[in-house]
């Protein structure tokens, strides 16, 4: 049985109170909501820390305020269930509900956070493994090791992004509110990230994520497609988030964001800009489909094969693409693959 290490647990009441409380244990410390992902690593001692900072008790990071079309904001601290069944995010950010009603089970979406969600682990096959398992190999760069096993020759760490509501945010233009013992800012969220399987993260170590602000929807539908073994539970190999504003028969703006391809969520601008102006006829479904695998550069270190996983953008785009615009074949919410 897998144990969780000895550490102090800190449960402020407020945001001010929390940020502060990283501050002064600096590396030692790190914030913790739902906990479904980090307790586990803990667990597998991919995290040691001493001290924990419980957020589940600031009501400040919770709950969902405003409307679709004027734009809204979530706090870090609303659970992934709650976004997934909220109606204005259902039918003005269709994308973001599916996204998060597709993390991990029922049970975990009741627990987990979509600030959580947005902030989670990157993931390696020589990384989320138990602490015997890492050691009989020799460890990774990620944690304890010196060398990418992915990419021995490589100075960097490679392991992915796993996050499903970070490429949709990211398409839908979102922006994030940090918040630190020092003070606050507001950036763009694909700001947030790095192209880092260990630093993959903009934000201070003392930093807190406190609100997900979502434009006005102005027209703008979105679709987001998930790629995994089961069904029910797995991370993505793949997750594909399209937006697009029409403007009457053609696309008058679109972004294409990759999950799970890189260590951070990877947009395809080139394919997004193909469909700027035009109607949306298979024929142009097909060529920014082709446009959008250019970005996708998958490497051996998930599920499935990464020629596969190369091959399935193409295909994900399309179908995403074909879902919004009202033509045959386009997507599942999930793809279960067996």
């Amino acid at each position: 049985m897998m144990r969780l290490p000895p550490f102090t647990y800190l449960a402020p009441r407020t945001l001010h109170a929390a940020a502060t409380a990283l501050a002064e244990h600096g590396a030692d410390a790190m914030p913790v909501a739902g906990g479904t992902d980090l307790f586990p690593n803990m667990k597998r001692r991919q995290f040691e820390p001493k001290v924990l900072v419980g957020l589940r008790g600031i009501r400040e990071l919770t709950g969902i305020r405003g409307r679709g079309r004027e734009g809204m904001t979530l706090g870090a601290g609303t659970t992934l269930s709650a976004v997934a069944a909220h109606p204005e995010i259902v039918a003005h950010y269709g994308a973001l509900a599916t996204a998060a009603g597709l993390v991990s089970s029922p049970q975990l979406r009741n627990m987990g956070t979509l600030g959580g969600n947005v902030c989670v682990d990157t993931r390696c096959n020589y990384y989320n493994q138990s602490h015997e398992w890492r050691k009989a190999i020799g460890f990774c760069m990620k944690k304890d090791g010196d060398i990418c096993l992915v990419a021995p020759g490589s100075s960097r760490c490679w392991a992915v992004s796993s996050s499903d509501t970070a490429p949709v945010l990211w398409s839908l233009g979102a922006r994030v509110r940090l918040v630190g013992a020092s003070g606050e800012r507001v950036v763009p969220l694909e700001a947030l990230y790095r192209d880092d399987g260990i630093q993959y993260l903009t934000k201070q170590p003392g930093e807190l994520v406190a609100d997900i602000v979502l434009p006005p929807a102005d027209g703008w539908t979105s679709a987001y497609l998930k790629l995994r073994r089961r069904g029910s539970f797995d991370f993505p190999v793949l997750g594909v988030a399209v937006a697009l504003r029409m403007d009457g028969d053609r696309v008058g703006e679109a972004r294409i964001v990759l999950g799970a391809v890189a260590s951070q969520p990877r947009p395809a601008p080139d394919a997004a800009a193909a469909l700027a102006g035009e109607r949306l006829t298979p024929e142009l479904i097909t060529r920014v489909a082709d446009l959008a695998a250019g970005p996708s550069k998958p490497l051996d270190n998930t599920d499935f094969t990464h020629p596969y996983r190369k091959k399935m953008t193409r295909v994900f785009v399309a179908r995403a693409l074909r879902a919004l615009a009202g033509l045959p074949g386009g997507g599942r919410a999930a793809e279960e693959v067996a």
